[in-house]
């Protein structure tokens, strides 16, 4: 047998190993992954120089749908793919499953209209003859002549790259990519066909993140930029042309020639604006693919991508506005872009699309839209571009629902639901849904605008409230509830709806309900401050007493549980007879424990505050809480509070109390005084504290009278009826009936 030597076959052996299977992360297809292991042999076959590269293969899979057999499929594709062994049948088996039941993302869907698959050459640049890989040279040698024959070229080069298979070998060639980059810079003023043809070359390779390099190297997507401002420029001249010969033909409407013209330069345009939208169109999915890279986006952003972008939204063109829209979409997740879209008042345009016949472009607002509506002056655009009632007629989506929850979040756009017929169809979603779970952001949307009283009165129209409460209680949905107690805060009509389900609500409050439910139901309660009401009677049918007074110990359960606790008290204590039944139970201890327990709380302690008020403004109650308990004495230490809600129930209870207690009266009177007249006592004191100090230096008190305010010198001082005593102290009571007698409102306030 005759030895190895260069050039034969058997010099080089090459060996295939199969390292893995996956699906693609977009298409219907397998991803073959393999390593290919090439070793140079020497004369006598022994091994010298090995390499190893790794490699994939896409495995397409047209044909596969939703009544595919997938056992048959899978055999097909082992007995036709040499790369995947037998033994692999069973797991071909299980992706093509996958892939069968794979559901498509959203984010998919948006970028299915940029597969380069899906561009063909348009009208006019198409041709006849089928391109081969292997005439690459003669393609290329065509775009050294003139403009026709470098669009043939171009053209033939772009069926190539629309084949993914077909782009590793225009790679290798390293010419191809210099001249069409050449070209394009050169050439693109020239030609709106040729500078179209060659960036959707540029396209195909910029749908692999792998490629990006090479087309930021050749500086593709700056020239990009730079073509879509030249063709807005030049679509306002197009513009301000046709107005021209417009207004020019209105005025001489009898001249026909001038007509003719006239229509003649229309068709014109309309031929150039389609040619010019399908260049602006290719360009912008080309960066959109480049700004996957978040600097290669910044670079645009510096080039004033948004604004240009925004401009295109006054197009009529579906494709077009759908690439523009998407492109917004991606940018609108950065807090510069976004405020760039408000600054050129993109929400305006916007709502020209909104709604529109094309579904897919619809939708695509919409979420850029959602992503705006996170914004609140973007939000008040919306509301004055009168997407409130636009949205409300198109319920059913959960981009639209949650763009209008964030715009019922502000108190200021409530009220315009109720014009709409959006409320109707909230409230019929929510009651189609029988007994399954509401989606979130239907029923949060409901909440918010149950907090607006118009839309509460349409909310409760006929049985619609009757229809709530049965859900609530039946199935204990916190949030059906928190919609409910919403509802119950409004004065007038809607509040005299709850008399009918006072009973079911009370019934809910028991220790082995939920405490979420309980809560909200607690809530609701406390916000029915109705005449009619008689608690006396509820409290006693339902046994309520026990469980809110075993509900105020500290930590006998959540924070907010026991917050609802002591607001329900507050209600119901405006009952005569509800006061001193809670008072006779010994609640009234139990809240002075919870106070201590809650003093860093302005909301605990501002209620539990109340729930004193409440019991002083009763007769029945008052002598409890005055002779009883220390809660005067707390309400003294809080009448200074730094909060002003606390300081304003602590003057109201205080006040009653004075009046019915001369004891308390006199206490409170002294700490008032105490308290505005704080900074003289202060120097008083300091003075009895120097008057044990040093001898007298130079006057009485120990100090110059030089270096002492001239109202500290008593000798200033006169008494010609006893106001003042010999050794000038002034007593509180006296200063307070001088001021009551003498300086009426401009006297200190006691």
């Amino acid at each position: 047998m005759d030895g190895l030597k260069p050039g034969d076959p058997r010099y080089l052996k090459r060996r295939v190993k199969v390292c893995s299977l996956d699906v693609h992360p977009t298409e219907k297809a397998l991803v073959v992954h393999y390593e290919v292991e090439a070793t140079i042999l020497g004369e006598l076959g022994d091994p010298m120089v090995g390499e190893r590269k790794e490699c994939q293969k896409i495995v397409r899979l047209r044909s596969l749908n939703a009544n595919t057999d997938t056992s048959s499929l899978a055999r097909k594709v082992v007995e036709e793919c040499r790369l995947i062994h037998p033994s692999k049948l069973r797991e071909v088996e299980q992706l093509l499953f996958y892939l069968q039941n794979r559901k498509q993302s959203n984010d998919n869907q948006e970028k299915k209209h940029i597969s380069p698959r899906d561009f063909k050459p348009y009208t006019g640049v198409e041709l006849d003859e089928e391109a081969s890989i292997g005439s690459i040279d003669e393609y290329i040698e065509l775009l050294y002549e003139d403009i026709q024959d470098k669009i043939r070229g171009a053209t033939l080069i772009f069926q190539l790259a629309r084949n993914p298979d077909n782009l590793e070998e225009l790679i290798q060639n390293e010419t191809v990519l210099g001249a069409l980059a050449r070209v394009l810079r050169e050439d693109w003023k020239q030609s709106v066909d040729l500078a179209t043809t060659i960036i959707y070359v540029f396209f195909c390779f910029s749908s692999f993140s792998q490629f990006h390099g090479l087309v930021t190297h050749f500086k593709i997507g700056a020239l990009c930029m730079n073509i879509i401002e030249h063709e807005l420029k030049r679509y306002d001249l197009w513009q301000d042309e046709l107005q021209k010969k417009k207004k020019d033909v209105k005025e001489l409407s009898e001249n026909q020639n001038l007509k003719k013209e006239h229509e003649k330069s229309l068709r014109k345009y309309q031929s150039l604006l389609i040619k010019q939208e399908q260049l602006l169109r290719v360009a912008l999915c080309l960066l959109l693919n480049l700004a996957e890279d978040t600097r290669t986006e910044l670079k645009m952003r510096n080039r004033n991508i948004v604004h240009m972008l925004v401009r295109l939204l006054d197009r009529e063109d579906g494709d077009l506005l759908l690439m523009v829209v998407s492109f917004l979409k991606k940018l609108s997740i950065f807090l510069e872009n976004k405020n760039d879209m408000a600054e050129t008042l993109a929400v305006e345009k916007l709502a020209q699309l909104v709604p529109c016949e094309h579904e897919e472009l619809l939708s695509t607002t919409l979420r850029l839209l959602l992503n705006l509506s996170f914004d609140t002056s973007l939000r008040s655009q919306m509301v004055r571009a009168s997407f409130v009632p636009k949205l409300s007629s198109l319920l059913g989506k959960s981009a639209r629902m949650c763009i209008l929850y964030h715009i019922s979040m502000d108190d200021r756009f409530k009220s315009m639901f109720a014009d709409t017929d959006c409320i109707p169809q909230l409230m019929k979603m929510v009651f189609d849904r029988g007994e399954e779970k509401i989606d979130v952001e239907l029923i949060s949307l409901c909440i918010n605008l149950a907090a607006n009283k118009s839309n509460a009165q349409v909310m409760c129209e006929g049985t619609g409230l009757k229809m709530l409460m049965k859900r609530a209680v039946k199935l204990k949905d916190v949030l059906v509830m928190k919609m409910i107690r919403n509802l119950s805060q409004h004065n007038g009509p809607t509040k005299s709806l709850f008399l009918d389900h006072v009973g079911d609500l009370a019934a809910q409050i028991s220790e082995q309900e939920a405490e979420e439910f309980v809560i909200e139901c607690l809530g609701t309660l406390a916000n029915l401050t109705i005449p009619d009401l008689d608690w006396e009677l509820v409290l006693k049918e339902y046994n309520l007493v026990p469980y809110l007074k075993n509900r105020l110990k500290p930590g006998s359960a959540e924070d907010d549980l026991i917050l609802e606790v002591v607001i329900m008290i507050g209600t119901v204590s405006t009952d005569d007879s509800c006061a001193a039944m809670l008072a006779k139970s010994g609640i009234i201890p139990a809240l002075i424990v919870l106070l201590n327990a809650k003093q860093e709380d302005d909301e605990f302690v501002c209620q539990i505050l109340y729930v004193f008020y409440q019991m002083v403004f009763h007769e029945a109650t008052r002598d409890v809480i005055i002779k009883d308990t220390q809660a005067p004495a707390y309400l003294i230490d809080l009448m200074h509070d730094n909060n002003a809600e606390i300081r304003k129930v602590c003057d109201n209870t205080l006040d009653i109390i004075a009046e019915c207690d001369e004891e308390w009266r006199n206490k409170i009177r002294t700490e008032k005084f105490r308290w505005y007249n704080g900074q003289w006592l202060e120097m008083v004191e300091n003075r009895q504290m120097d008057e044990t100090g040093e001898p007298f230096l130079y006057g009485e008190d120990g100090e110059s009278f030089g270096n002492r305010d001239l109202l500290e010198r008593p000798d200033l001082f006169y008494s010609p009826d006893g106001i003042i005593s010999v050794d000038g102290a002034i007593s509180p009571e006296f200063c307070m009936d001088f001021q009551s007698r003498e300086l009426g409102q401009t006297g200190y306030r006691y």
